[in-house]
């Protein structure tokens, strides 16, 4: 558990330095290897300053806190529900990227553009505004990912991404608010319809499904 708090801690720091997010918005979490269980940052808590004390640890299938915190983040509905939904994913990081959440309050889509853009968030879907901290939102983020898709826009709010590592689901948030910019300049530019040509992810998934039969 300490191994995952300290990869938090750091992809905390990431996301302040970036600009994905600032103050004490947002929220991230880990599944514990094993376990019903997900550790969670602390109601108010600036993901830029995070120690080991401002992690709760909460049931993934009963919501009750069993250890550290008393008081997690408002939005562990969201973390709950889409860990239910999603058994594969093992981090979720909640942030409030600017760009992506503009492109998407004016209907905008967000294209990719570069090949790490592509390979890491491979397709991005929305959820119409829900008010924040429900069982509405929570319920909507996880049915967005349900089916594998990893990166999700909150409607006027933020995105949430999952993935099976806390390092992967940093460098597919910081890759979709890369690519929200990127297409924020290309429409400042002009252009409505360039992305990463589709034949490098045709052979990247080629790629990854025959090493998933050759185990």
């Amino acid at each position: 558990m300490n191994d995952l708090i300290q990869q938090l801690i750091v992809a905390g720091r990431r996301a302040v330095s970036a600009g994905l997010v600032i103050g004490s918005g947002g929220n991230l979490s880990a599944r514990l290897p094993g376990a019903d269980e997900c550790v969670v940052t602390c109601s108010g808590s600036w993901l830029d300053e995070l120690t080991p004390e401002q992690f709760s640890v909460v049931g993934i299938g009963d919501g009750l806190v069993r250890d550290g915190h008393p008081v997690p983040s408002s939005e562990v509905p969201l973390h709950l529900a889409t860990y239910l939904a999603r058994p594969d994913a093992n981090a979720l990081i909640h942030l409030h990227p600017q760009t992506s959440v503009l492109l998407d309050a004016l209907g905008l889509p967000i294209r990719l553009l570069t090949t790490d853009q592509a390979y890491y968030v491979r397709q991005v879907r929305s959820t119409p505004f829900l008010q924040s901290g429900t069982k509405e939102l929570a319920q909507a983020g996880a049915d967005a990912v349900a089916d594998g898709c990893n990166c999700v826009i909150l409607g006027h709010h933020g995105c949430s991404v999952v993935a099976d590592s806390v390092e992967l689901a940093y460098k597919r948030a910081a890759n979709l608010e890369e690519a929200a910019r990127a297409t924020l300049t290309m429409l400042q530019l002009g252009d409505t319809a360039t992305v990463c040509p589709p034949a490098y992810l045709d052979t990247i998934r080629k790629q990854e499904a025959a090493a998933s039969a050759g185990h």
